[in-house]
């Protein structure tokens, strides 16, 4: 599952619509968004139950502004992440993962799969500028959508993959054209929901709506022949 924002909303939608039919991973693989809600079912939290938190979530749950390398420290989102999941180590997950972090002191994303899960997931979500990195690992690490969007460098090549990608609608990304990009891959199917509403901190009502057109549209695009590519119209 790729990086975008506050995607985990559309994530969770796609996630609970594919349990529900039955199409659960053996490995799963992600950074930042993707990060949160694959980390967060390989611990055991099922996605229907993670779908009530964020419904529920408001700005002041993470918002806690204090001056360093970003808006925002991250205690709040850790202390929220601690006491969602089931486990507490990814040796302990119910579903091999990795997760993909950028580290700030080698320049290069590193994939993380064994020891404390919570920082890790913390650390892949740590949007620059947005929050401070996070100390784990025996360095500081950030956002494993900075240079791992797809957060596909956890998964081994050969395997048959299921990515849902965010189609970012941020003006940035389009510029570069980074919004269109899809992973080459063998034995990958790329999931592509189009025009999800564009969520984040100051429009957490777009990310509610997100998760709902998510699962009508991956219903929808379960029904339609195998293609190496699905895009689906929200």
């Amino acid at each position: 599952m790729s990086s975008g924002f506050f995607g985990f909303f559309a994530h969770t939608g796609v996630l609970e619509v594919l349990e529900a039919e039955g199409l659960l991973p053996r490995r799963l693989s992600g950074s930042s968004a993707g990060a949160l809600v694959t980390g967060a079912f390989a611990a055991g939290l099922a996605p229907a139950l993670l779908a009530e938190e964020l419904l529920r979530i408001e700005r002041r749950d993470f918002w806690d502004p204090t001056p360093g390398a970003g808006l925002l420290a991250g205690r709040l989102f850790r202390a929220k992440l601690e006491s969602l999941l089931p486990v507490q180590t990814f040796e302990a997950c119910r579903t091999e993962l990795a997760l993909s972090v950028f580290d700030l002191r080698t320049r290069s994303t590193r994939v993380l799969d064994r020891g404390a899960l919570a920082p890790a997931i913390h650390a892949s979500c740590a949007v620059p500028v947005m929050f401070h990195p996070v100390r784990h690992a025996g360095s500081w690490l950030v956002d494993g959508g900075v240079a791992d969007r797809p957060g596909l460098l956890g998964m081994p090549e050969g395997e048959r993959v299921l990515f849902h990608h965010l189609s970012s609608r941020s003006p940035w990304r389009r510029k570069k054209g980074a919004w269109a990009h899809l992973p080459e891959r063998a034995n990958l199917t790329a999931l592509v929901l189009e025009d999800l509403p564009r969520s984040g901190p100051f429009a957490l009502e777009n990310g509610r709506r997100a998760y709902e057109l998510a699962k009508r549209a991956t219903r929808r695009a379960l029904d339609r022949p195998h293609a190496a590519v699905v895009r689906e119209h929200v």
